[in-house]
């Protein structure tokens, strides 16, 4: 495990850091972090930023994307208009997984208007990929409601689209390089890479499966337990360093970290099928990243 897990415990609108005893670490908001009439609704995702001193939360029910300064624990910057979906100049409908690339500019899977944004915040202005509201898949066109916009080491990014189970490898221009569909997969989220021509997806269902496979639609790896060990809309996975990977399992309320040799679960924060606010408990937890210098991004170099 990593030094600690920053979770997106979006039924309790927070975010909770746990290090690998399960014990908290920081939680966002507390009581006065917010300002006056400032509100922090439904995290899904976190992901740190490349110099690791804020996390950039989206939150998809909230419409809204935050930027949240670590040390002073205040929010530094907001893109979208609470609670209105819309594809309008600074609005977003639905955004996922938005992160931070190293020239400062936020790149975010706009779900429910089919685009890609890169957001920046200096000036809150945007440039897209995709059609405002065409949701459907055309190879470096239009988009069938993107679900997330990964970094990979070589720069480029992964982009998983829900319609159709696409997964594209594009560049910082648009350029498509490689396309497939994720074998077995119904609901694709949040695909990433974990090795060159090793991805690995989640399928957001009741009894959902995590798999990894490559750039030719190949199927590597899979966990889909099933009966009482049912994984309930996992959203997302990331592999460890050792080689384990660590998902989100939303609707058991937990987060979990399975060994691909054994298919077995090795460590859990959450109970399963018991949503909770106090220590050791979570409620619909949708997102996670690891702390710096481990952090997806980080790690990426993007």
């Amino acid at each position: 495990m990593p030094a600690g897990i920053a979770i997106a415990d979006e039924g309790n609108n927070r975010i909770v850091v746990v290090d690998p005893q399960g014990q908290v670490r920081w939680i966002f908001p507390r009581k006065g972090d917010l300002k006056a009439g400032q509100t922090f609704r439904t995290p899904d995702d976190i992901f740190f930023s490349p110099d690791g001193k804020s996390i950039v939360a989206t939150q998809a029910e909230n419409k809204t994307i935050s930027v949240i300064d670590i040390a002073t624990r205040k929010i530094t910057f907001q893109y979208g208009v609470p609670k209105v979906g819309s594809s309008k100049e600074g609005h977003l409908n639905n955004p996922d997984d938005a992160m931070m690339l190293s020239d400062g500019r936020i790149v975010v899977a706009d779900i429910k208007n089919c685009r890609i944004l890169f957001i920046d915040p200096k000036n809150s202005t945007h440039t897209q990929f995709g059609k405002n509201n065409t949701c459907v898949h055309k190879s470096g066109i239009t988009y069938g409601s993107p679900n997330g916009a990964f970094p990979m080491k070589d720069g480029k990014l992964l982009v998983t689209e829900i319609n159709g189970d696409w997964i594209d490898a594009i560049d910082l221009t648009g350029k498509v390089f490689w396309r497939t569909h994720a074998p077995g997969i119904s609901y694709p989220s949040d695909t990433n890479e974990v090795s060159p021509n090793v991805y690995l997806t989640v399928d957001f269902r009741k009894s959902g499966q995590l798999i990894e496979f490559n750039s030719q639609g190949k199927l590597l790896w899979k966990y889909k337990p099933t009966g009482a060990k049912a994984l309930n809309h996992p959203s997302l996975a990331h592999a460890l360093p050792n080689g384990d990977v660590i998902a989100t399992d939303d609707a058991n309320h937990r987060v979990i970290v399975v060994d691909p040799k054994t298919n077995k679960i090795v460590w859990q924060y959450g109970h399963k099928g018991i949503p909770g606010k106090s220590a050791g408990f979570i409620n619909n937890p949708d997102g996670l990243d690891f702390l710096p210098p481990q952090s997806l991004v980080m790690m990426s170099g993007a």
